[in-house]
């Protein structure tokens, strides 16, 4: 008789993970549920998104319905040093991280792909909404999910081949409609529990107030500048605003503000009217090919600039180093740096970089 292959699956409470487990052990895997206990600000626990004590409850009810193992690893000390950290540095520095990208490069695929390695296991499967395509060769591709309302194979753009190839996402040809649906079939405890949209450390807190708690030195105040030149008000401070920001700026005007630049320099935000907003080139760096980079420059391709942003077709052209060029056929209005230029074509998931 041949043994089942192990699969450790990253449970978090939540309904996608429940069913990538359920769907695993119906397939005849040997399923090893898995869940990391993430920082939580200290007084504030109840309020993490992803790894409250009740999340940490119904993914061990979930393990007991599906009759796996099930095991919570500690990683608040990683957690909070490689994605909090980076969070505030990167706000510090006048930037507007996506820390789901470092947590998913860092504590999924790199410590706990790890551990599921150290238990023998061949996989790590996630409920995430993406999916692998294995090509004769050896390689994988990464794909769009077939749901593309859910699909999150942007936060995904960081992997490399040989974390695709021990890697399963049992429900990225599913719907969402679909995966509850067969929750309920599973009588998984998680079947009715809302999914979280919100940073999960930040729990019920403003970025912002966060910020105060844990970078009181981005509380710079400084001049708001029209792009004429004219000093129209006073920032709080340039951590606080995010290119093409319309609320918050208290600046009165007869036609809407949107925020079109932040001068680090001189410590004064930009503002102008909607039709001042808009930018047709960024510049990538740490730019991560998923397999090999394509081989005739300039390509087309489409572009998310950000994780709910719409493909935007544009030519890519390589920089030194591990820096692309992307110029867009239209500007968009809402190039931030510190987000991800994450490359398709069609459903094929090129990889991407960080906006600079």
């Amino acid at each position: 008789m041949t043994e089942a292959v192990q699969v450790v699956v990253a449970l978090s409470g939540g309904v996608d993970s429940s069913v990538a487990a359920a769907i695993l052990k119906e397939q005849g895997y040997a399923v090893i549920g898995v869940m990391l206990r993430l920082w939580s600000e200290p007084g504030k626990e109840k309020d993490n998104r992803c790894c409250t004590p009740d999340a940490i409850s119904i993914a061990r009810r979930v393990a007991a319905r599906l009759d796996i193992p099930f095991y919570v690893l500690d990683a608040q000390q990683l957690f909070y040093d490689t994605v909090v950290q980076a969070f505030v540095t990167g706000y510090a520095h006048n930037l507007t991280p996506n820390p789901c990208l470092i947590c998913n490069q860092q504590l999924r695929w790199d410590f706990m792909l790890k551990q599921a390695l150290d238990l023998n296991a061949r996989f790590l499967a996630t409920g995430h909404y993406a999916r692998i395509l294995p090509h004769e060769d050896g390689s994988f591709k990464l794909l769009r999910a077939i749901d593309l309302a859910k699909d999150q194979s942007y936060v995904l753009y960081k992997l490399d081949q040989f974390q695709l190839a021990h890697t399963l996402f049992p429900i990225g040809h599913l719907s969402k409609d679909k995966v509850r649906e067969l929750a309920r079939k599973f009588n998984l405890p998680s079947s009715d529990r809302p999914e979280s949209q919100d940073l999960c450390f930040l729990g019920t807190s403003d970025y912002r107030d966060f910020l105060l708690r844990y970078a009181p030195s981005t509380r710079n105040p400084g001049p708001i500048i029209s792009t004429s030149g004219e000093q129209l008000g006073t920032h709080t401070g340039l951590a606080y605003y995010t290119i093409g920001q319309r609320k918050g700026i208290l600046v009165s005007s007869p036609k809407p503000l949107y925020v079109i630049d932040k001068d680090e320099r001189n410590n004064s935000l930009i503002v102008g009217h909607i039709d001042q907003l808009g930018q047709q080139n960024l510049i990538a760096t740490r730019v991560n090919w998923i397999s090999t980079p394509p081989q005739n420059f300039p390509i087309r391709a489409s572009v998310k600039i950000r994780y709910k942003a719409r493909l935007e077709p544009a030519e890519i052209q390589p920089l030194s180093g591990r820096n692309l060029s992307i110029r867009f056929d239209q500007p968009l209005r809402d190039i931030t740096p510190g987000q991800a230029a994450v490359i398709y074509q069609e459903n094929d998931c090129l990889g991407g970089g960080i906006i600079v």
